[in-house]
């Protein structure tokens, strides 16, 4: 299924091919381009190099799936149970000295980018899901004290959108769209458009 962005200007062609399936095909992705996945991700900027990343990974049918599949809300989880892989990112909430580190969302978040980008360019995909109980995953997984779970990831080769139920089968076919970016970009102040386009 091509889901390739229709963008207003040209960008390059690995962000126009990213996109989240709710469908995924009943194959495995092959274990060289899950390493360049994770190795891209380590290679994210991060607040002083903290790399406060890490993943739970759990494969199709394996405990650490399931378990994975115990934390999600219903929705999520009746479509990414057909997932073969599944990643839960969890995030160092302090730095080497033990003092908080506040923006570790945000380097996981370019983490979680670089694993989409990673995934497009060797032709799978990703799709992150918030719809999740973090405290059911610190549970579950062990996550310990200094750590919190941040989100899941859905891994696989896309597949079929009509062997989805039908309210996600109209979701899976619709086509991507997004605000006009002109109308999201200030100068001066909050809301006082740049006009650069």
């Amino acid at each position: 299924m091509n889901k390739e962005a229709k963008t207003n200007l040209d960008i390059h062609p690995i962000l126009k091919q990213r996109w989240s399936p709710l469908a995924f095909a009943d194959k495995p992705v092959e274990k060289e381009k899950l390493q360049r996945m994770f190795e891209a991700a380590s290679w994210a900027p991060s607040n002083n190099n903290l790399q406060p990343w890490r993943f739970v990974i759990g494969f199709k049918g394996d405990d650490t799936f399931n378990k994975i599949i115990s934390t999600l809300h219903d929705t999520n989880a009746e479509w990414a149970i057909n997932a073969p892989l599944l990643v839960c990112i969890i995030g160092k909430k302090v730095n080497h000295k033990g003092d908080p580190n506040k923006i570790y969302p945000f380097d996981l978040g370019h983490a979680a980018a670089q694993m989409a980008f990673q995934a497009t360019a060797d032709g799978f995909n990703v799709r992150q899901i918030v719809g999740f109980t973090p405290r059911k995953a610190f549970e579950v997984l062990g996550i310990p004290d200094l750590y919190a779970a941040v989100s899941v990831m859905a891994v696989g080769y896309p597949g079929d959108p009509d062997t989805l139920s039908n309210p996600l089968k109209k979701l899976a076919k619709a086509e991507r769209v997004r605000n006009d970016i002109s109308e999201v970009i200030y100068t001066g102040k909050f809301g006082q458009k740049a006009n650069i386009f």
